[in-house]
């Protein structure tokens, strides 16, 4: 399967020097903890480039008046427990008032099958766009997962980013398989999966990385 264009892969120079820096498995957790925050914000950045703006009320500058912007869309963060919390405070910093609708969903290690352990989606959607948030897609099946569970919540494919790093091409070809109706943004795609289903060269194991927990 060809990757579609639904899979928007950054270009920005510092998205990949960031991503040069995360990938080096000696960084202390502070500095991974910054460099995906950094890089929560620049995908972010780039995955809200179509959120549409309306009118808003009449605002005064400093030296006159003028017609003030607002998001017409209700955002929400869908962050995939544990990693996703590593872009929390990121998409907060371009959403402030958006809620956060954590989701837990860990991988079985023989398997690699996704096993939901808990869901704080509220029991009527209350957003217009979701970014899920979750800094790998290897083998698909945790992402796949995830959005089956935002469907059958409520949501539609159209109302659905899928905002990761790095994800495996078989991964993101999973993915656009079950679900071709979501847009995916990551900063690279690395080729290879090994036989514990990680990513290489990757990024390791995210939410160890993130949390200190090696």
């Amino acid at each position: 399967m060809t990757l579609t264009e639904a899979v928007h892969v950054s270009k920005h120079p510092i998205v990949a020097y960031k991503l040069s820096q995360l990938r080096e498995k000696n960084q202390k957790p502070k500095v991974v903890r910054e460099l995906t925050h950094d890089l929560s914000l620049l995908l972010g950045y780039e995955a809200s480039s179509d959120i549409t703006l309306v009118k808003g009320q009449q605002a005064t500058s400093q030296y006159g008046n003028y017609q003030s912007s607002e998001i017409r869309e209700r955002v929400g963060l869908v962050p995939v427990l544990r990693s996703g919390l590593g872009f929390v405070d990121g998409f907060l910093n371009l959403f402030p008032d958006a809620p956060v609708l954590h989701l837990g969903i860990y991988r079985e290690k023989v398997s690699h099958q996704p096993v939901e352990y808990y869901n704080k989606l509220p029991d009527v959607p209350n957003v217009d766009v979701c970014y899920v948030l979750d800094p790998v897609i290897a083998t698909g099946n945790t992402a796949v997962a995830t959005i089956n569970m935002l469907k059958e919540w409520g949501v539609t494919g159209s109302q659905i980013k899928f905002v990761a790093i790095v994800g495996s091409n078989q991964g993101l070809e999973q993915l656009q398989a079950e679900h071709p109706d979501i847009n995916i943004y990551v900063a690279a795609i690395d080729e290879t999966l090994d036989t514990n289903g990680y990513i290489n060269p990757g990024i390791g194991d995210s939410g160890d990385r993130l949390w200190n927990t090696v």
